[in-house]
């Protein structure tokens, strides 16, 4: 991933209710749900809702198919996996963080090390 497409997809992502829907859309895994149940659980208005999906379909976080008469969005599971690797690769020092492929399990598995434990708070 280049840096202006991660600058994208952070910006769109930087905005409470657009986060609020992506992690929704996450649970909701490949198959995706449609506007109106986001809406309803999320307590936005259609119309509010529409203008933040457009906004992160155009970052390329959200994608989206036809059904019948529903319109199914669906986190781009690629574009966010390659957002975090980005982040591991790019931006963090070895001994902090790491990304191996577990080719058994046919996955990423990214170790992240407990190097920069806050101080405890004193009494």
């Amino acid at each position: 991933m280049d840096t202006q497409k991660a600058i994208i997809a952070f910006d769109a992502l930087s905005q409470e209710t657009r986060l609020r829907v992506f992690r929704l859309l996450v649970k909701h895994g490949p198959e995706g749900t449609p506007a109106g149940t986001l809406s309803q659980a999320l307590g936005i208005p259609h119309n509010t809702l529409s203008f933040h999906l457009s906004h992160m379909s155009n970052a390329g976080l959200v994608l989206s198919r036809r059904e019948g008469r529903s319109i199914i969005y669906i986190a781009n599971f690629e574009l966010f996996t390659s957002l975090i690797r980005f982040m591991v690769e790019d931006c963090c020092r070895v001994e902090f963080a790491t990304i191996r492929n577990d080719k058994k399990r046919g996955c990423s598995v990214i170790e992240l090390f407990n190097c920069c434990q806050p101080e405890e708070k004193k009494a």
